[in-house]
């Protein structure tokens, strides 16, 4: 992604593709937070004015571009990446040299002055490894800075590099304990048990090295321009097949065209029963997706992120009208980019199976290989890769498949693009 806004960005230097990731949840569930929903139905986090927001993001060295309300979150579009905030927890990504961990004091702050929500439940700060570290600022210089400012912050947090070191690899910090762990701004560490489990979810698709048509279709130009920068994106993601990612008669997208080039979109999912209007369903009713796209030659990334729980494979991957599988999602994403490194990761509660834990990992490391490492999966762009990294990883009660392929040369018609 390039920020037409960005004091950072220069057209001439490079832009940091990969994002720094934080999540932080005050609850366990929707359910768990204190109050009375509002007349919209909007409860604790959601119930915070977009200025106090805002407010914050100027500390992260970013802006709003444009939002959109969902049933149970709001999804803003960033000039750098994303942000999504659900009643129980917010979801906070940027790149650039973006000053992602500064803005979490002020997060604190807000949770507990405007939706008395004072104690931080759970933590997780991820990213990949830099491709230009020196230009970072801040904590995120070094990844041991960035420990020491969170670890500064939170009690009980746990630091962990996972991949190979002199490669690409992921960093990931978690503060997730039995008990939850107090803020600076309260003792009271009390929460309201949860009514019914709700799974977390998380998988994300990093991508570097895209192929040249790829890298070429998120270049627009010097704006102005008579189409909006949405229109753009979204004539865009129509012709490159990102609507038909998920079904499209669940999916509200929300893209974003930068000048000179760079991409961005937000998506909301429908999941299941969309009648009910309040609050506190006991089921998830809604997912996101967010992709980021940073297309210049040299540093080239592509990043897809989605909390939607989906199953390994159910062969019913190619009717985009069906909610898709892993194995199908991986395909649709990485067909559209058609990079030269991959980096995946599943993130998930090992609540959600109780029988065997680890079976969920081994089912996605099993898809993502189906996805990548064989010709059915990857036929249409004549390209096949090779997994140079499988690690499966336990956290406290999260469960971690990861994995990273590089593209294998193997060619099927003799029209191979290798870039």
């Amino acid at each position: 992604m390039a920020p037409d806004n960005g004091d950072d960005y220069q057209a001439s230097g490079p832009f940091e593709g990969p994002e720094k990731l934080l999540e932080i949840w005050f609850a366990p569930s929707a359910a768990s937070v204190p109050g009375i929903p509002d007349a919209d139905g909007r409860i604790g986090l959601r119930r915070i004015d977009r200025k106090v927001w805002e407010d914050m993001l100027d500390i992260v060295k970013c802006k709003v571009l444009s939002t959109m309300d969902g049933l149970e979150m709001d999804a803003y579009l960033l000039s750098e990446s994303s942000f999504f905030i659900f009643p129980h927890k917010l979801i906070l990504k940027t790149c650039g040299t973006t000053l992602n961990l500064l803005g979490v004091p002020r997060i604190l702050e807000i949770a507990a002055q405007y939706a008395d929500l004072p104690t931080v439940y759970r933590c997780f700060y991820s990213r990949k490894s830099f491709m230009f570290p020196e230009l970072q600022k801040g904590p995120h210089r070094d990844w041991k800075h960035e420990v020491e400012f969170l670890d500064g912050i939170f009690h009980e947090g746990a630091a962990y590099t996972i991949g190979k070191v002199n490669g690409d690899h992921w960093l990931l910090y978690v503060v997730c304990s039995s008990d939850t762990t107090p803020s600076p701004h309260s003792s009271n560490n009390t929460l309201p048990s949860d009514p019914e489990h709700i799974p977390d979810y998380t998988i994300e698709i990093l991508m570097s090295g895209l192929a040249k048509g790829p890298r070429d279709a998120f270049h627009f130009g010097e704006q102005p321009s008579t189409d909006s920068p949405s229109m753009l994106a979204s004539e865009r993601s129509l012709e490159l097949g990102i609507n038909n990612i998920f079904p499209s008669h669940l999916t509200s997208l929300d893209p974003y065209a930068f000048a000179p080039c760079g991409y961005s979109s937000n998506a909301l999912i429908r999941l299941g029963d969309t009648a009910r209007s309040d609050a506190l369903t006991s089921r998830p009713r809604e997912g996101y997706y967010t992709i980021h796209v940073t297309p210049e030659e040299g540093w080239s990334y592509a990043s897809f992120e989605c909390n939607v729980p989906l199953a390994p494979s159910h062969n019913k991957g190619a009717d985009i009208k069906v909610m898709p599988d892993i194995e199908t999602l991986v395909q649709r994403v990485v067909s559209i980019f058609q990079p030269d490194r991959i980096t995946l990761t599943l993130f998930i509660s090992s609540k959600d199976n109780k029988d065997d834990p680890t079976s969920h990992v081994e089912d996605a490391q099993r898809a993502f290989r189906s996805a990548l490492a064989t010709k059915k999966g990857t036929v249409k762009h004549n390209k096949i890769y090779r997994r140079t990294d499988k690690i499966n990883y336990e956290f406290g009660d999260y469960d971690l498949a990861f994995a990273s392929f590089e593209l294998d040369g193997s060619i099927l018609d003799g029209n191979h693009d290798c870039h």
